[in-house]
């Protein structure tokens, strides 16, 4: 295939995937799609937090099995599998009463989160497979779109359910056709190419010239055996367990500190955009200046931004906690694109599918430190333990990331 006519095609996949996981990015609007639950049916924080707990696992399983499930079936059946099953969860989530709390588990944690785990993996694999030039920008512009997906379909959400014509009922339903119906679109226009496409090739920088691993292909099995793996999943789950500890609490974080409800929420709207931004930003600056640096600039954002937030803490000032805030959402945003990029970058393209939802299973050990950090904040009554913890989690981290070398 002609290389102008890659160009083209590969723009409409880009494009496609960046539409399919807006919509995919919804799940993580839990914050929001919550509220009635708690409100209407009395259900408990902690419940709730169990079932955000179920659905970050699926999520993950869900990535791991549409690696598989792509490999033997095509990304068209793959994603239409995901749809139906992102559609399904999220209307049966629609139609629950009041004693059904334990189905929101089953419609919610495992069946929506599974569909979209599922969507989420096939689609960055099979657009990435056609951005070998350009991986860390691929990848930033799909994570960007699945991490702003909070902030711009959440308040379309939240007005939904305040409609009385509407309600909540309606809003899952038409939630779950709506997203059912991207997805499954979507496995009708992606595909990966084919051996015979003529793909524009990496350009190797002074930045990357001694980190170019493309030539290697590694199976789940042998990158799971390296050490290096080891390493940079620990590494990834250190910093990716600072975003998810401040955005399970950041509007009470805000609140600590004085800010008004009003722009607590707010706040917490402005750290998706940073997360969306830093998604991007993020593959950018892989494809200009390499992995090392990426990553090591990741981190050590990692280290200032909870710095930051510790010492706005400690001094009680909205100002600081607000940059700590923000500058929290570039780092989070980094994260999965660090790790869509990097997964490539060291083990290749062949098993990248596989690859890629293994080392994404560092956000359920992230997601521990969530928990940890709330029993923290809940035994002492202040937010300067949990940011001890965050600050030390993300130095160790630093530690684990100068080591990276060449599997």
């Amino acid at each position: 295939m002609q290389t102008a006519a890659v160009l083209k095609k590969r723009s409409i996949y880009l494009f496609t995937g960046v539409f399919s996981m807006l919509f995919s990015g919804v799940l993580y609007a839990w914050s929001i799609l919550k509220v009635p639950f708690k409100e209407d049916f009395g259900w408990t924080d902690s419940s709730l937090a169990l079932n955000f707990t179920v659905t970050m696992c699926f999520f993950c399983l869900g990535a791991f099995f549409g690696s598989l499930l792509s490999a033997k079936a095509g990304v068209r059946i793959t994603l239409i599998t995901a749809g139906t099953l992102v559609g399904t969860g999220f209307v049966l989530t629609g139609l629950l009463t009041k004693n059904m709390l334990p189905a929101l588990y089953v419609t919610y944690g495992f069946l929506a989160a599974t569909g979209i785990g599922i969507s989420y993996n096939v689609t960055v694999s099979s657009v990435n497979a056609w951005f070998p030039d350009k991986k860390g920008f691929s990848s930033g512009l799909l994570m960007m779109g699945f991490g702003v997906s909070t902030l711009l379909l959440g308040n379309i959400i939240s007005s939904l359910f305040q409609n009385e014509n509407i309600g909540v009922t309606k809003t899952y339903i038409l939630l779950g056709l709506v997203t059912a119906l991207v997805i499954i679109s979507s496995g009708f226009i992606l595909k990966k190419p084919d051996e015979t496409t003529e793909l524009p090739e990496a350009k190797i920088t002074k930045s990357n010239k001694t980190e170019s691993f493309e030539a290697v292909d590694f199976s789940p099995l042998q990158m799971i055996k390296s050490f290096t793996f080891i390493r940079a999943f620990i590494c990834m789950a250190f910093i990716t367990a600072v975003g998810n500890c401040v955005i399970s609490f950041a509007r009470d974080l805000m609140l600590s500190v004085d800010a008004s409800p009003s722009l607590a929420t707010t706040l917490v709207g402005v750290l998706s955009v940073f997360n969306g931004v830093g998604r991007i930003l993020t593959g950018i600056l892989f494809d200009k200046a390499g992995r090392k640096i990426t990553m090591i600039s990741a981190n050590i954002l990692t280290i200032i931004a909870a710095g930051i937030t510790l010492a706005a803490v400690i001094t009680a000032s909205l100002p600081l906690c607000t940059v700590g805030l923000c500058l929290t959402g570039i780092s989070y945003g980094s994260c999965p694109t660090v790790t869509s990029a990097f997964t490539m970058a060291f083990y290749g393209k062949k098993s990248f599918a596989t690859n890629y939802s293994i080392m994404n299973f560092n956000l359920i050990f992230a997601s521990f430190f969530a928990t940890f950090s709330s029993t923290l904040l809940t035994n002492t009554g202040s937010y300067i333990s949990p940011f001890i913890m965050l600050l030390v989690l993300s130095v160790l981290a630093l530690g684990l990331n100068l080591s990276i070398k060449k599997p």
